[in-house]
């Protein structure tokens, strides 16, 4: 059997931007991140210094090497929106296009978290990503929020809010070696955001099964129905008011 007739065997090689990753995370699980050199990479993957820096323009890009798609496709999601998008809903759902990432290679996502721990450089380098994705969101609200009190503040705080609560239930996922629905966890906590920042839900609850409802009123006729009075300064902002109502409530 022919050169040729054993490479077709052995089925098609991969995209050599796939091939580049591949030689540089083999080289850093066996002899370490700084150990490992550019020309180490190339070596491996079979092509030249020109080919790597082509698609890399340095050895910690080859480490977070979808996050250039990713957040392109997140500020086309945010840019296709319209006024009957929610935004804060609509800025924790482009924060789920990067746990989507994540998810798409599992094993991949956990050896990059492992990696990004053990190496300062490569942590500075990620906190620099987020970074952007967060600039992303806050652009977006800023157009949203023009025009209202604090507007700039409420884009800035929701934003990083929205990053925040994403990085936890992400890390928490990695952490488990990436066991587990990872949508689950992360919907959790983009759920704290969405009810701190976001419009409220107006859609009608879910009826309760087994539950008949009584005309005049609805109350229970054995408990008569509490009316809380809550006063509150002039001005005060709106979430401060919902906390004291809520407070309230769970006294009784």
């Amino acid at each position: 059997m022919s050169s040729r007739d054993g490479a077709e065997a052995a089925g098609p090689k991969p995209p050599m931007r796939d091939a580049l990753v591949a030689a540089a995370f083999r080289l850093f699980l066996e002899r370490g991140y700084e150990q490992t050199t550019v020309d180490d990479i190339v070596a491996l993957a079979g092509v030249g210094r020109r080919s790597f820096f082509r698609y890399f323009p340095s050895k910690e890009d080859v480490v977070f090497p979808d996050h250039e798609r990713c957040l392109a496709d997140m500020t086309a999601f945010l840019a296709a929106s319209d006024e009957g998008h929610e935004p804060v809903r609509r800025v924790c759902d482009a924060a789920r296009l990067v746990l989507r990432m994540y998810a798409e290679n599992p094993s991949f996502s956990v050896q990059r978290y492992r990696l990004t721990k053990q190496v300062p450089g490569l942590r500075a380098y990620e906190l620099s990503v987020v970074w952007r994705y967060e600039r992303a969101l806050a652009e977006y609200l800023r157009g949203r929020f023009t025009g209202r009190p604090d507007g700039n503040l409420r884009a800035e705080v929701t934003a990083a809010a929205v990053v925040a609560a994403h990085n936890n239930a992400l890390r928490s996922w990695l952490r488990s070696d990436g066991t587990g629905d990872a949508s689950t966890t992360v919907d959790h906590a983009l759920g704290y955001v969405q009810s701190a920042f976001g419009a409220p839900d107006t859609s009608p609850p879910p009826e309760r099964p087994g539950r008949t409802e009584r005309s005049g009123g609805g109350g229970d006729p054995e408990r008569p129905e509490d009316v809380v009075v809550v006063v509150s300064r002039r001005g005060a902002p709106l979430w401060r008011v919902v906390q004291e109502i809520e407070t309230t409530l769970g006294r009784g």
